[in-house]
């Protein structure tokens, strides 16, 4: 359902978010933690920028920072930066659905229910359970685990 690319610029907006302070963060220091193709990585940097979900400082001191307070930026927002507006694929009328085909209602209520999902879930929500349970770690396949300081998840 989500991309590769989606699942990757949540994972770097969770490390961003999670690193004390306000300093830039380098997106070759977020690279090397996430496991990611530093040039990959720079594609989604300029996506999210581009969504103002990220900001680039230059310098020497330069680097990537948040555009939005956690709260205000939603798995829409980063979806939507990365893969495009979610659209449905379903025949094409806009009236009462009761005079569509079956599956274009079904459609319909799936691109609602996804919208509704994903606009509903904020960063500052996933950062207040990114990782799982110290009970379930090493046990399952985590994609968020990789977003957590080396000590936590060690």
């Amino acid at each position: 359902m989500l991309t590769k690319t989606s699942i990757n610029a949540i994972q770097a907006l969770m490390y961003i978010a999670q690193r004390p302070g306000d300093a830039p963060v380098s997106p070759l220091e977020i690279a090397k933690h996430l496991g990611a193709s530093p040039t990959y990585l720079g594609k989604i940097h300029t996506q999210l920028a581009k969504a103002d979900l990220l900001k680039a400082h230059r310098g020497a001191h330069g680097g990537v920072t948040l555009g939005r307070s956690p709260v205000n930026i939603t798995l829409l927002d980063i979806v939507e930066a990365c893969q495009g507006k979610v659209l449905g694929d379903y025949c094409a009328h806009h009236g009462d659905l009761s005079e569509v085909c079956a599956f274009h209602e079904a459609m319909h209520r799936l691109q609602e229910a996804i919208l509704s999902v994903l606009s509903g879930w904020t960063l500052e929500m996933l950062l207040a359970r990114p990782g799982p349970a110290k009970r379930l770690l090493g046990k399952v396949n985590c994609f968020m685990q990789c977003t957590l300081p080396e000590k936590r998840h060690k």
